[in-house]
């Protein structure tokens, strides 16, 4: 039956609501950035009344925006690969292969996701301290693989229990080793899972700030979003400058977003259904 007018309207406007406010902090804070800080003084609602880039500029030259911004970039992309390495070969281990055992350890992921980082936080960091890794990109790589492993394994699982065992069957009457399976078959089919797991994985740790504040004490080793919370602190009075950092922090998420949206929800759905 096609949908009435009025229903179609009772659909639209919280829709539409909901985008407003989902949409509105970020034109604000973008319009923020734009004024100097006696015009933000003066009306903080207010329009701009002009272009500014400088805050932007000094955000990310004076303050070390660009810094942090790298510092985030190296440990992501590092986690991400060790993630999807790591979690692609036990999600088709936990899957594909059967060994005693691998129901409990697939169990034990899933326990493994009820756990909030704020129960093992303490443990975990005096665990870095003693081998020498707290303020080293290592440990905080490390960190990010802990934390966010559970959720790639289960994915992947998931993902590679909706291939028939046939296709593994055939590879290995061809000659094919577990590796040489793994490698050869299950790494191309499950390229679009492992894009939507290293897309979310990616929004995971950039986002991140606990872990890296725990990890990494130092200002020189900060990552972005670590270095755009200690903003608000030195730069209260300069709000301009602080949004500005906001937008630098927020801008490669909102772009991954836009082009990659489709597989990212993708990725939340992967493995929900077979076939």
């Amino acid at each position: 039956m096609s949908r009435t007018p009025v229903s179609r309207w009772l659909v639209a406007i919280p829709m539409g609501l909901l985008a407003a406010a989902t949409v509105y902090p970020l034109l604000f804070t973008g319009n923020v950035a734009m004024k100097t800080r006696r015009e933000y003084v003066l009306d903080r609602f207010g329009v701009s009344s002009s272009l500014r880039f400088d805050n932007i500029t000094d955000a990310w030259t004076s303050v070390g925006m660009g810094r942090y911004f790298l510092n985030s970039v190296v440990v992501v992309t590092a986690a991400v690969v060790v993630l999807l390495l790591v979690g692609s070969m036990a999600g088709f281990a936990l899957s594909q292969i059967r060994f005693r055992g691998s129901s409990i350890l697939f169990l034990g992921c899933l326990a493994a996701l009820f756990i909030p980082f704020q129960v093992i936080m303490v443990p975990l960091a005096r665990v870095m301290a003693d081998t020498g890794l707290i303020d080293t990109y290592p440990g905080l790589v490390l960190a990010y693989v802990a934390q966010f492993l559970p959720f790639t394994v289960f994915l992947m699982t998931s993902y590679y229990r909706t291939i028939a065992p046939e296709i593994i069957d055939a590879a290995r009457i061809d000659g094919n080793s577990l590796y040489g399976v793994y490698r050869r078959i299950m790494l191309p089919i499950g390229a679009p899972a492992l894009l939507s797991v290293g897309i979310l994985n990616a929004l995971f740790c950039w986002n991140d700030v606990l872990i890296a504040l725990l990890m990494m004490p130092s200002a020189e080793h900060r990552t972005l979003m670590v270095g755009v919370t200690a903003l608000r602190g030195q730069y209260s009075a300069n709000i301009p400058t602080f949004a500005s950092g906001v937008l630098i922090a927020a801008a490669p998420v909102l772009l991954l977003y836009l082009f990659l949206q489709r597989q990212i929800a993708d990725g939340v759905t992967a493995g929900a259904t077979k076939g």
